[in-house]
């Protein structure tokens, strides 16, 4: 069942140049680096772990992939507190700590994240496509020969969903 956002006045949530829609559970996004920069190894694990602090406190990650200049992410909607969060401010979380992270450890300053993310409402018999995606992503980019093997991926083990 789809969740809606109340909005004052306009049903559509516009951030920069994409409309952002909250009308469903489960999102697939994708965020990229600002100019595409390479991350280094640390700075990809800062990514990771800034991703994975979300894992069942506002969201409920089911894969996760942190690239050498982009990361994806499949997640269902979840909130501790009964309220239900909005999907730029959960970004926003994201991106602005690992930022943070990212050029402290890096001893550099400026931005990390191009500012505008590619986020997906997943409907009804997309999830697998979507999950098996990500899971797939450094394999296809020739990283690593299996995806177990990449040390910046994770994703629900044994999970059946359609």
């Amino acid at each position: 069942m789809a969740h809606y956002v109340k909005l004052k006045r306009n049903p559509l949530r516009y951030r920069r140049k994409l409309p952002h829609l909250q009308l469903s559970d489960w999102y697939f996004v994708t965020f990229t680096t600002d100019e595409r920069w390479e991350l280094t190894p640390e700075a990809r694990t800062a990514v990771f772990a800034s991703c994975m602090h979300e894992h069942e406190r506002t969201i409920r990650i089911d894969a996760v992939v942190v690239m050498p200049e982009h990361a994806h992410m499949l997640f269902h909607l979840h909130s501790e507190t009964g309220a239900e969060p909005l999907l730029y401010e959960i970004l926003g979380a994201i991106k602005g700590a690992s930022a943070h992270k990212v050029n402290k450890l890096l001893g550099r300053s400026g931005r990390v994240w191009v500012a505008e993310s590619f986020d997906r409402m997943v409907r009804e018999g997309e999830h697998l496509r979507y999950r098996n995606y990500i899971i797939m992503n450094p394999v296809r980019r020739g990283l690593v020969s299996s995806p177990d093997d990449y040390e910046w991926l994770w994703y629900e083990k044994n999970q059946e969903k359609t």
